[in-house]
């Protein structure tokens, strides 16, 4: 019993280190040398007034219990290891988040407060997981890859009256990487008349952000701009490439060649005054901005969508993309075979019942993923093989829905196209709740 209490405290620890990056990032200042003293005292404190087992709560104690060192390797390494599964200085930073010694970065925005046992709850009555944003005590939505704002639109005509009948805000923040100025992009750049109705919308907290790297967001959190936390995270039509391979199962190399086999040869070009990707696709030369190729994998989706949101909705994912981040949230490594290319052929193979279930869904039906394997776990018996740099973050639910539209939900202009795209399999939705401390 008490392996298991301090296992559940490091995976705690962990975890809330993770999700809140803005608060880890300002635990540095708490490790130097003019501060560690300080800290360890507030740390005492802190465990001495906290509920927590009794063998966790007495190990910490003990743990601290001593001069107080400005000296990190004057504090037992080994036991700080142990508690946390970190090394001593990221072990006492992830202790004081853990304890509320670092205070939240200013915000005006209001982040919900639902455990993620209430939030799974709330869906597993709900087909359609926007309505969660009607029970919610914070009505927010984080929309990256927000492209022409289509789904943007629809989302506030479904939802933003029923905020300001309940007299409170609902908040949309969107962002895209396509650079506003820029002459690539097309018909995916934010379409001016939709920006400006979602800008005058009354009852409606609205803010786009262009040119914007959803994976660095610092500058955006340091000004106040973003929620630590929205109700809802989602991303539309998740872009292929950059999510369908994933960098820790598969080398550079063969991510290269697999797409000058299926893409086409590409290189760095100029747009007039605009770095560009030609791609050279059979007799044409093609134009994309510099960043279309740069591969992320969906680890790195995934992990966002835990830590920014109570709630992950992936919507109008190609097959390509599901079958790679299926992978990432299945708990057997198996299903993670090293430089293995997913393919018609190997899929089969690797996937076995799932890839005959979850390939047979039909158009509206959904499934639980929990129900067909288990979920991937912080501390399972595949953690060995992991990668280092791998998926960090957990889900307690992931449903999947088969279909690029469904009645009554919200959808971009993309997953509206897909009904006219009769070559292309039906795609999915994936609603994903992650594991986190409320």
């Amino acid at each position: 019993m008490q392996s298991d209490e301090f296992a559940e405290f490091r995976r705690a620890v962990s975890r809330r280190a993770r999700q809140i990056p803005a608060q880890w990032d300002g635990s540095k200042r708490l490790v130097d040398d003019q501060t560690l003293s300080s800290t360890i005292a507030r740390l005492h404190d802190a465990i001495q007034r906290r509920e927590l087992p009794v063998a966790v709560k007495q190990a910490l104690l003990r743990l601290f219990d001593q001069s107080l060192s400005t000296r990190l390797q004057d504090y037992n390494g080994e036991a700080l290891k142990f508690l946390t599964g970190l090394p001593p200085a990221k072990a006492i930073r992830a202790l004081c988040v853990w304890f509320d010694l670092v205070p939240a970065p200013g915000s005006k925005w209001p982040a919900t407060r639902m455990s993620s046992e209430v939030v799974e709850g709330q869906l597993r009555e709900l087909m359609n997981p926007f309505d969660v944003l009607s029970h919610a005590d914070v009505a927010s939505v984080l929309d990256i890859g927000a492209g022409d704002l289509s789904f943007a639109e629809e989302l506030v005509d479904l939802y933003g009256r029923h905020g300001t009948q309940e007299n409170r805000p609902f908040i949309l923040h969107c962002l895209d990487r396509l650079d506003p100025r820029s002459r690539l992009g097309g018909p995916l750049h934010a379409e001016p008349e939709r920006l400006r109705k979602l800008q005058q919308q009354e009852g409606l907290s609205f803010a786009f952000f262009g040119n914007q790297d959803m994976f660095d967001l610092e500058a955006l959190d340091e000004r106040g701009s973003l929620a630590p936390r929205y109700t809802i995270v989602t991303c539309w039509a998740p872009a292929s490439p950059t999510f369908a391979y994933e960098p820790t199962r598969l080398s550079r190399t063969l991510i290269t060649q697999d797409l000058e086999r299926n893409k086409g040869v590409f290189r760095r070009t100029f747009y007039g005054k605009e770095t560009a990707l030609e791609v050279q696709h059979h007799d044409r030369a093609l134009l994309f901005p510099p960043w279309k190729f740069d591969v992320v994998g969906p680890c790195a989706l995934l992990d966002l969508l835990a830590q920014r949101g109570a709630v992950g909705v992936l919507g109008s994912v190609d097959a390509q993309v599901f079958w790679e981040l299926l992978a990432q949230l299945l708990d057997d490594p198996r299903y993670r075979p090293q430089d293995a290319l997913f393919s018609s052929l190997t899929l089969p193979n690797v996937f076995g019942h799932l890839y005959e279930v979850l390939g047979g869904l039909r158009v509206g039906e959904s499934i639980d993923l929990g129900d067909l394997a288990p979920l991937r776990q912080p501390h399972s018996h595949s953690e060995a093989s992991r990668s280092p740099d791998g998926l960090t973050s957990t889900f307690r639910y992931v449903r999947i829905s088969r279909g690029a539209t469904f009645p009554g939900v919200p959808a971009s202009s993309t997953a509206r196209k897909f009904s006219a795209m009769t070559e292309e399999v039906p795609p999915w939705l994936v609603t994903l709740v992650p594991a986190w401390e409320s």
